[in-house]
């Protein structure tokens, strides 16, 4: 029998990501307009239910604006990204990192949006990130759009809902990638874009108390930015043929609980409906089956001549994804549910779940790979895993996270798994390589970083830095390419 090598190729990128809600901070800073982040409170979890805290109606938004509301808001803090990312970047450098997935805060650049003219102190900000990035030889990976739209465009055009967003976006997208155009390479025009459907609020700026059928709204929207993203892939490769401009789903690969047809049709309908949003940005046609579920629900997407022909002929380079867990479903009602990354589905009982009660599936990671490269043949790379966790602080300040290791080291062996399979894997960025906000339940105690930060749930803390245990591992990781991962 022939050995198989197992190994990543030379050049993989391995990093880690994160997000400017989650980290920056300085919400009210240098000319920054406020986003729609800035309006999401911290909910306790007993409030909640252990679920998430998303969603802001237009009346909440009122009685912020007004100064009335006394909740916190986390996200307008972060982890201070903001004066403390010389240090952090330092962190990052010391650990290897190849890579570092970061967004950019549009209203940072543009505070309300629709400006004209951008905002120079905000710029200002992210060419210092970058060049302290460069100075290490970390190469940066840009998100334009990651659950933060300016407000101003939610209170003027309830965000994506509206055709008009599509050129301020642009115009956002035209100024930084000029601006960083022999700086930054690689290039993500909008997280997890599928969570627009689950989320409008989170993911395109849409208030759904202003709409009469959130359903068809928010695939209206998705519409709008499949139309912005296809702009900025052809206006990014004039402003440098060498960029790479990708797409980034929340990737839910879901299996059926048995072997019961409809089981299967369930879970097959499930991933048509997650893939539809890469079917569009990669190959560049609405595919049956959601025009199918658009007639059954009564969805009519407005569409302007040459929209089509536009999603055809600039899909994007390659395809990057966020995997966390796999959800099991069934046509059969009284099954136990389980908890996820925004999306639950029933208990499989050959899965262990995290602190969170997300079902942990490491060969998950290989069959998504898998079928991700069967389907497209483009390009993957993996810009978000990682565990969510509690963790404790030793006596001495040593932090034990031996479970995030072990999380982490199941995943990347099936990454090799894959690559072996013949996937085309360019880079992995961890989610998360310093604790941050959550970005769905808005705590600080769901911790995934090889970095911990001393801040609570409650805002209070130092906000010193220190290493954990999985911060040296990583390092080794990064050092052999994949080869020690013990």
């Amino acid at each position: 029998m022939v050995e198989i090598k197992k190994q990543f190729p030379e050049g993989f990128l391995w990093g880690g990501a994160t997000a400017a809600n989650q980290v920056e901070g300085g919400f009210d800073l240098d000319g920054k307009g406020l986003s729609t982040a800035d309006m999401v409170k911290f909910v306790p979890k007993e409030e909640r239910g252990g679920g998430h805290a998303l969603d802001v109606t237009s009346a909440e938004i009122e009685e912020i604006l007004a100064g009335k509301s006394k909740a916190r808001f986390p996200k307008r803090d972060g982890v201070d990204f903001y004066h403390r990312y010389k240090e952090d970047i330092a962190l990052f450098a010391e650990m290897g990192f190849k890579t570092f997935r970061l967004s950019f805060n549009w209203a940072r650049i543009f505070p309300n949006g629709d400006d004209l003219t951008p905002n120079e102190v905000g710029l200002e900000f992210y060419d210092n990130v970058i060049d302290e990035l460069l100075k290490y030889g970390i190469e940066p990976l840009v998100t334009l759009s990651h659950y933060e739209t300016p407000l101003g465009l939610t209170q003027k055009y309830n965000g994506w809902a509206s055709r008009e967003v599509i050129d301020h976006y642009v115009r956002y997208a035209e100024t930084v990638m000029t601006r960083y155009k022999d700086k930054v390479k690689y290039w993500l025009t909008f997280n997890e874009i599928n969570i627009i459907a689950i989320s409008p609020y989170t993911g395109g700026g849409v208030v759904v108390d202003r709409v009469e059928n959130p359903l068809e709204v928010s695939y209206q929207a998705a519409h709008h930015q499949f139309v912005a993203s296809s702009k900025v892939v052809k206006l990014g490769h004039e402003i440098n043929p060498d960029f790479e401009i990708g797409c980034m789903l929340a990737r839910m690969e879901t299996y059926p609980a048995t072997n019961n047809p409809d089981d299967i049709l369930l879970a097959q309908h499930q991933n048509q409906m997650n893939l539809f949003f890469t079917d569009v940005q990669v190959s560049g046609y609405y595919p049956g089956f959601i025009k199918r579920y658009f007639a059954e629900n009564d969805i009519t997407i407005k569409m302007e001549d040459g929209d089509l022909e536009l999603l055809k002929n600039y899909p994007v380079d390659y395809l990057s994804f966020s995997y966390y867990m796999t959800l099991s479903v069934s046509a059969d009602p009284n099954r136990d549910q389980t908890g996820g990354n925004f999306m639950g589905g029933v208990k499989n009982e050959y899965l262990e779940s995290s602190d969170w009660g997300w079902q942990i599936d490491p060969k998950g990671l290989r069959v998504t790979l898998n079928g991700l490269y069967d389907r497209y043949q483009v390009p993957l790379f993996i810009v978000e895993n990682g565990l969510g966790a509690y963790d404790t602080v030793e006596a001495d300040g040593a932090i034990h996270d031996p479970y995030r290791i072990d999380y982490l080291r199941k995943h990347i062996e099936q990454m090799a798994e894959a690559i072996a399979d013949g996937v085309d894997l360019i880079g992995y960025t961890s989610w998360g390589p310093i604790d941050l906000i959550s970005a769905s339940t808005s705590e600080m105690s769901k911790r995934y970083g090889f970095i911990y930060v001393d801040q609570d749930d409650e805002g209070n803390g130092t906000l010193a830095r220190s290493r954990k245990d999985s911060f040296f591992w990583y390092k080794k990781v990064i050092e052999t390419n994949g080869e020690d991962l013990a």
